[in-house]
């Protein structure tokens, strides 16, 4: 009897351990089911929903790409900050400097016992005072409308008018396990910066291919492998997860990665560097074993399971097909 109790506590123990490391499952494969790294200047903003992935990505959660969104004025507020105060002369810094003065002298000839105006003269100077006001004021008025309409001219050449927004990307449609269908794009960043980039189905070709060899290298825990078809960035995260397994005493085995479906989301080219982010389902065999005894522990060893993520690569800037490498991962929202 005493048997058969430890034996049915081993068993109760044994699930307690499996439910316990499912959501470990959930979160193995390259990236740990998270979204790291990072998409140029694009970091921060989600990429367009595809038929793949028709709810878009979540946002990056780990990312060495500083969040510092630019301070820059806008035009309108830098032309409302240059724009000159309303309210005519005598509401400008000079208008009350002179209107102070004016008083000031009617003031002390009062308290002086000449009246209101003797401290200026007679009448026929003050007369002339005003008068020379007066030119005082047209120049001074001149000058201020001469050099507002300078400035808004500035404004106006930086900032042209009636400029006409920029067309979302136009996404060519491939065959194979890529298809066309994404989703409505972003609207695209200044063309100063950014540039429409082609794809080529050489290019998904690669794509493909760098997935089959990233799960496999990541399996084997190959940080050499790693190194040539990811960024440095993305090594990092990696080598991180897998410094956790061992902590714990796992390995998590990965293998055999099948594109299932695949579409491009965006593409384009900042001033060193392309850039291409596309949705895949895929399919691979994940399970997670001790790492002294191989005992297994989680997942299914018949069974490849299915996943959808979205990746990011990148190149040098004009590179070739095999010079993509990958530089974020994205879990769907």
């Amino acid at each position: 009897m005493s048997i058969r109790r430890s034996t049915s506590k081993m068993a109760a123990m044994a699930v307690a351990v499996s439910l316990a490391l499912a959501p470990a499952l959930a979160m193995a494969k390259p990236g740990s089911g998270s979204s790291v790294g990072s998409r140029g200047s694009k970091t921060f903003s989600a990429p367009p929903a595809t038929q793949t992935a028709p709810s878009g990505a979540q946002p990056m959660q780990r990312t060495m790409t500083p969040n510092t969104p630019s301070a820059a004025p806008t035009a309108p507020a830098a032309a409302a900050a240059a724009a000159p105060q309303s309210g005519g002369f005598f509401n400008s810094g000079l208008g009350r400097g002179l209107m102070a003065g004016l008083v000031g002298a009617g003031i002390f000839g009062l308290l002086s016992g000449s009246g209101l105006f003797n401290g200026l003269g007679s009448l026929t100077s003050f007369l002339g005072l005003i008068l020379q006001l007066g030119l005082i004021f047209l120049v001074v008025r001149f000058a201020i409308s001469y050099f507002a309409r300078k400035r808004e001219g500035q404004l106006a050449t930086a900032t042209p008018h009636g400029q006409a927004p920029e067309q979302p990307m136009q996404r060519e449609a491939f065959g194979g396990m890529f298809g066309g269908g994404a989703g409505a794009g972003a609207a695209a960043a200044p063309a100063a910066r950014i540039a429409e980039l082609q794809i080529s189905p050489e290019d998904f070709n690669s794509f493909e291919r760098k997935l089959a060899e990233i799960q496999s290298a990541y399996g084997e825990e190959n940080m050499e492998h790693l190194r040539r078809h990811v960024t440095p960035e993305m090594v990092s995260y990696f080598a991180e997860d897998l410094a956790e397994n061992a902590r714990k005493g796992v390995l998590n085995k990965v293998s055999g990665a099948k594109l299932l479906q695949g579409d491009l989301s965006e593409a384009w080219r900042e001033t060193d560097a392309d850039y291409a982010t596309v949705a895949m389902r895929f399919s691979v065999m994940d399970t997670m074993v001790d790492r002294a005894t191989g005992a297994y522990i989680s997942g299914d060893r018949t069974e490849p399971s299915e996943a959808t993520e979205i990746w990011t690569f990148t190149r040098r800037a004009g590179g070739g097909t095999d010079e993509w490498k990958l530089s974020a991962i994205q879990q769907v929202a």
